[in-house]
């Protein structure tokens, strides 16, 4: 083996050795760029994970709480039906009334809302048609001791009960569909703590 053999043989003997070594190097860093991407992967999807866990409970959480909404206001509308269905029929039980009490009913209205002033007093057909013998008298004499007057109409309204005084031009209904609507409120407030309470 000539001298020009054995350094060709020196240069392929480094070149080889460097060869591995880069190899060797670049198999290390392969292996740690897999093990970081292993470790990211696990990250990541722990961070998915996680993310989706949240959304999950917060899904749950908002169902709930619908749900819990949904159904107050079920409970509130069935109240408030009871109680509409309750003053119906307080409603239909006054307009209803036997004589003797429906009469009693108006002579407490009549002490009530009758004025200090001279004025008339308008029926229904049907109560005039029904209205008790002597009922005028009792009209004027409440009326009197309301330092008033009133003189009944020959004029009729078309309400279902009550009444309406007339003072001046100007009108008061009285009639009871009048004083429920006006005090629907107070009386919805008193029904709900009668059956809720």
């Amino acid at each position: 083996m000539t001298g020009l053999e054995k350094m060709q043989n020196q240069i392929l003997e480094e070149a080889r050795k460097k060869a591995e070594e880069i190899l060797e190097q670049a198999k290390q860093e392969a292996e740690q760029i897999k093990k970081d991407a292993r470790v990211k992967g696990q990250e990541e999807s722990t961070r998915i994970l996680e993310k989706s866990r949240a959304e999950v409970k917060n899904t749950e959480e908002r169902s709930v709480s619908s749900c819990a909404l949904q159904k107050r206001q079920v409970l509130l509308e069935t109240k408030q039906e009871l109680i509409a269905q309750v003053l119906e029929k307080a409603y239909h039980t006054l307009t209803e009334a036997e004589e003797e009490t429906y009469f009693q009913i108006i002579r407490k209205m009549l002490g009530k809302y009758a004025a200090p002033q001279e004025g008339k007093i308008c029926f229904s057909q049907k109560d005039l048609e029904r209205m008790p013998k002597g009922f005028e008298k009792e009209i004027q004499e409440i009326a009197k001791e309301n330092k008033g007057a009133l003189a009944l109409s020959g004029e009729t309204r078309d309400i279902s009960g009550g009444f309406i005084l007339i003072y001046g031009g100007i009108e008061e209904n009285c009639s009871f569909q009048a004083i429920f609507n006006a005090r629907k409120d107070e009386l919805s407030d008193k029904v709900h703590e009668i059956l809720f309470s």
